[in-house]
């Protein structure tokens, strides 16, 4: 560990990959949080030269935007959590929230709406109503404007399908950190989706997810942190960040039987079709 109480740095990646959903602002036990100069900086010395920050309510959209804006190696994604919603349901605010969020989508430097979805796991039957509702919202816009639909999906994985299929898929769907087996996988795959693959993936209890991985096509793989969260392992349980996307990477590549390098190169490549095309790479 480095003496600022985060995993020291893994080796550099041979080729520049992007952390496809990351959360700069969220901070870790004791309120820290790595500067975003510093986290892009971090980011950017092991090939990690890109990333999607990515809101969850308003004010982490609209930061979003605005860290989006000053940095040109970062581009935002904007939505409301699905376990935000029921909340914002029973007060009658949902529907203002949304056509915030759509306001919002429509800024130059948004690639993406999300994360959106469902999630059975943290919000119960009383809250499926708002859900539904809020995710059938951010397909539409994703629709309307031509963005990339983000996905949160916990526990929920046939009424995701469903609600996909009844509100048409968008062009550029994400499953973000994907949680399902091969089956789900094929699945989702089979509507065109690409599947986002986190730190989860290394973790001794994820034998399923990994049957997952080896269904995936190359071209359909994608990678991320979910930082703060969701560390891979040696790490697990310690803060995450981008600068620890190779570790998953290597995971990948070594349980693939596929070169690092070429790897990263599929994952650079497959990213800008997921997300609409590349974008600046400095930091």
């Amino acid at each position: 560990m480095t003496t600022d109480g985060w995993p020291d740095a893994p080796e550099p990646l041979p080729f520049p990959v992007v952390d496809n959903h990351c959360h700069l602002d969220h901070p870790v036990r004791g309120g820290v949080v790595i500067p975003v100069e510093e986290a892009i900086a971090r980011a950017a010395a092991v090939n990690v030269t890109r990333i999607v920050q990515v809101g969850c309510d308003l004010e982490s959209s609209r930061w979003a935007v605005e860290t989006a804006s000053a940095h040109p190696s970062v581009v935002a994604a904007v939505a409301l959590h699905p376990n935000d919603t029921p909340a914002l349901g029973a007060d009658g605010t949902l529907d203002e929230a949304l056509a915030e969020i759509e306001r919002l989508a429509q800024h130059p430097r948004v690639r993406a709406v999300g994360e959106t979805g469902l999630d059975y796991f943290r919000t119960g039957p009383e809250g499926r109503e708002a859900q539904h509702h809020s995710f059938r919202a951010h397909i539409q816009m994703a629709h309307r404007h031509d963005r990339t639909l983000v996905i949160h999906d916990r526990d929920a994985h046939d009424d995701v399908l469903r609600l996909l299929d009844e509100e048409g898929v968008p062009e550029r769907t994400v499953l973000h950190c994907f949680s399902g087996d091969a089956v789900f996988a094929r699945e989702c795959l089979e509507r065109g989706a690409y599947l986002s693959f986190a730190g989860t993936v290394t973790f001794k209890n994820a034998e399923p997810l990994r049957e997952a991985l080896a269904v995936t096509p190359l071209d359909r793989i994608l990678v991320e942190t979910d930082a703060p969260f969701l560390t891979p392992t040696p790490h697990r349980g310690k803060p995450n960040a981008s600068f620890l996307v190779p570790l998953t990477v290597r995971f990948i590549a070594d349980f693939r039987g596929e070169t690092v390098e070429d790897l990263c190169q599929a994952i650079d490549r497959t990213t800008d079709q997921a997300f609409g095309g590349s974008w600046d790479r400095s930091a």
